[in-house]
């Protein structure tokens, strides 16, 4: 009698490790719910700009958007390609409220940020969740950036604040714009209160995906403005250029 999956369903039990891996429904047999297989599957981002995480052929290399204009934040976190299955986990967590694959993407996110501190990358003082306008916040009933920083803030031990960065005017859906429309559209559209709170501060936006990063240039240049030192971006996902696979 083979007695190793026994002995392997023991060890998960004294472990507290009895999750289904929420992609295939297999024993994850890991710490989050997500098996070794599917883990290896996802669209990884490997090579990309080493500022705004864009989408490269290789490693180490500053896209052409960065090196004519150099963005105000300082460099983007990002885990993924917006590429399957990442896009559709993403979707159902914003708008199926599966808050359980929001809460295991921020796991692994905080696993891969760990890791960059380790290596060298500087932690923050601070993370501030890119704030949703009212309008789809109340459709919503919650805020998905905000969810994310807070399941961030706890295990990479940064404080967390959802009320120092705020939406002062409503925007038009950013995905149904181009790039210099989506400029556009955000000028005075956030405002930071008590901006005494993050002057000489380090700060990581955290949202959960970077498309032209026209958010996150606007809110950097707002943070930058009002003080802080270093303006860092966290987010799950990367896209790539319209066309680029």
């Amino acid at each position: 009698m083979d007695c190793q999956p026994l002995i392997k369903q023991l060890v998960y039990k004294c472990l507290n490790i009895d999750h289904a891996c929420l992609l295939c429904d297999e024993p994850s047999e890991q710490h989050h719910p997500l098996c070794l297989a599917c883990e290896h599957e996802l669209p990884w981002l490997d090579e990309h700009c080493s500022r705004c995480a864009l989408p490269l052929p290789m490693a180490g290399l500053t896209c052409v958007q960065c090196c004519q204009r150099a963005p105000a934040f300082e460099q983007v976190v990002a885990l993924w390609h917006y590429g399957f299955p990442v896009d559709s986990l993403i979707s159902r967590f914003k708008h199926n409220r599966q808050w359980p694959l929001g809460r295991l993407m921020a796991e692994l996110l905080g696993h891969g940020l760990q890791h960059r501190y380790d290596e060298g990358l500087e932690k923050p003082d601070l993370l501030l969740p890119i704030p949703l306008a009212k309008r789809r916040q109340r459709e919503r009933g919650f805020n998905q950036a905000g969810m994310l920083a807070r399941w961030l803030s706890v295990p990479l031990a940064i404080p967390c604040d959802e009320r120092l960065l705020v939406r002062i005017r409503e925007t038009t859906a950013q995905q149904d714009l181009h790039a210099k429309a989506r400029r556009r559209n955000l000028r005075a559209a956030f405002s930071v209160m008590h901006g005494r709170m993050i002057e000489n501060r380090h700060i990581a936006v955290v949202d959960d995906v970077l498309t032209t990063g026209a958010t996150a240039q606007a809110i950097a240049q707002l943070l930058r403005k009002s003080g802080a030192r270093r303006v860092d971006v966290y987010c799950l996902a990367r896209t790539p250029k319209p066309g680029q696979a």
